[in-house]
Parts: C-alpha cells; structure tokens; sequence
C-alpha cells in the first residue's frame, strides 16, 4: 500500500516504521529537528526488545508525498484542520485518512475538509515519544491500532488495511463500531489526562489518594453520561471495567497532556475535558468536573 504519515511522532513513527518494514511504501510527513534527522540518519525505533534504524522518505509538506492508499492521520489535535487542508491532494483520489488522535471528534473535524467519504476512524494504544530527533522511544510493550469504516462504503479500504496491518504483524482489530471503540478510549484518556495534568503528578499518586480516586472517577462518569446521551452504545459497566484496568497501569504513568503541561507545551484540553463540557452542555447535561479541569487548565492552553 501507499502510506502516507502525518504526524511522525510515537504514534505514527512506530506504527509508520512497522509498516515499512512490511514492504510498503511509507512516506513520513514531519517538520524541524526531526524530519532533518530523518533524512540524514533514517528514523530509529527504539523499544524493549532492541533498536531498529529505517532509510525513510521524510518530507516536510504533504504536496511531497504523492498520492497515498491511505493516511495515518497522528498530528495534535489543535493542528486538526490545517493538516487536513494539506491532505486534501493526497485522498483525492480515492485514498482515505484514518485519523489516531486523542478526542471523538476528529472524523467530523476532517471530513468536514476533506470530505466524509474519505475518513474512517481509529485509535491507537501505545506508549511511545520522540525521545530525540529522528528516534522514536516506546516504553512498555504494548503497541495495538483499532479501527474501522465510519461509513458503509469504506469497508473494503478498511480491510486492505488490516491486512496490510496483520501482515506486519501489528496487533491490530477491524471494528464494525468505530465510535464506540472511540468513545471506550475517550472515557479513559480524559479522565487520566484530567487527573494527572491537574495535579501535576502521576496515576500512582492519583489511584492513592482518595480524593483524586474520587475525581477520577467522577470524571469518567460525566464523560461516560454524554457518550450514552448521544446514542454511544457505551456498556453499563464501563466505568468500573475502566477504573480496574487503571489499577492495572504502572504508577508512574501520566497522560502525554501533563508532560505537555510541564513542558509550557501546548495542551489538547478543548478537545477532552473541554469537548465532554461543551457536549453535555448541548445535551443538556451537567458535567462539573470535567468544567472544573477545563477551567483549571484554561491558562496553560497556548503554552507558556
């Protein structure tokens, strides 16, 4: 297949890198230090079971990149519509974008620029960084894509990608509900991100202290409320299933929201906390903690 990644950090530089690997043709889109390194060095994987160093094709704009099968869409969610705008000219043809991002909300967000026949959805789960320029550090060893057609007539792009996945031998699922598979993800990550970027500590401190289990899970709750309200086929256990596999995960764990923070980066709550208040405000919900985190955070939005 004909790859196109955009947004070359942990996500797409890992999974980008398993595919080419595999035999495809992968083309990394990136900007600054990190394409420079890709170039001149090739793009390195490093994770628990060794090193691995890939010659790529980086480029610093998507009109470089040619046509593409399909483009695995990784950039931060504020950078959502500009870097569809500069995918336009690679699914024009017929490609499509599967979006891994953090939120929900990123199929109506390209599709609204790309068009919506071309935008399946996904989500990746995997703990991976740019550890410096050209390297891309995954800690842990888990590393899985979920996704699936967002409309009917995507299914047969959707399962030429998951075999191009299988074949590279990515742990990987073909959904038929995208947006519950989105929706389980969000419930998690907001309210991790939540928690852990308010406190400026880690999910061992968060898990701990009464207080923060409390906000924890009320967040969770709040943000499960609103996917249920819009018709998420969200399972009634969801919350307590969740807040077990949080008890599962290494204390010194935070969301990539926090390191942003603490970084003076800047920070994707408008799309997690923020969206889970705009969208039970629109339902005519309340969502108060999710508001507080949001309003908590508000300051810190553009980074220091």
């Amino acid at each position: 297949m004909r790859i196109a990644v955009m947004g070359a950090g942990g996500v797409g530089g890992y999974f980008g890198g398993r595919l080419q690997q595999a035999g495809h043709e992968v083309t990394f889109i990136a900007r600054g230090k990190h394409l420079e390194a890709m170039r001149q060095k090739g793009l390195t994987i490093r994770n628990p079971t060794g090193d691995t160093t890939l010659q790529v094709k980086a480029v610093a704009s998507a009109a470089e990149a040619g046509a593409a099968d399909i483009v695995l869409f990784a950039l931060k969610l504020w950078d959502t519509e500009s870097g569809a705008q500069q995918i336009r000219p690679l699914v024009a043809k017929g490609g499509h974008v599967i979006p891994f991002q953090n939120g929900v909300e990123s199929i109506s967000r390209i599709g609204a620029i790309v068009g919506p026949e071309h935008v399946m959805g996904g989500a990746a789960y995997i703990a991976a960084r740019i550890g410096e320029p050209g390297v891309i550090v995954q800690t842990g060893t888990g590393a899985r894509l979920r996704f699936g057609p967002a409309l009917s007539m995507q299914q047969k792009a959707a399962e030429a990608f998951h075999a191009a996945c299988t074949g590279a031998k990515i742990d990987c699922e073909l959904t038929d509900d995208i947006e519950r598979v989105l929706w389980e993800k969000f419930v998690l990550l907001v309210a991790i991100s939540a928690t852990t970027a308010v406190t400026r500590k880690t999910i061992g401190v968060v898990r701990a202290d009464p207080d923060l289990r409390w906000l924890l899970e009320t967040v969770m709750r709040e943000t499960w409320a609103v996917g249920r309200k819009r018709g998420v086929k969200l399972a009634d256990d969801l919350v307590p299933k969740i807040l077990a596999q949080a008890e599962g995960f290494p204390p010194e764990m935070r969301a990539s929201m926090a390191a942003d923070l603490e970084a003076g980066g800047k920070l994707e709550a408008p799309w997690l906390s923020g969206a889970v208040a705009r969208m039970a405000k629109e339902a005519g919900l309340e969502a108060p903690a999710n508001h507080a985190v949001f309003a908590a955070l508000k300051p810190y939005l553009n980074g220091q």
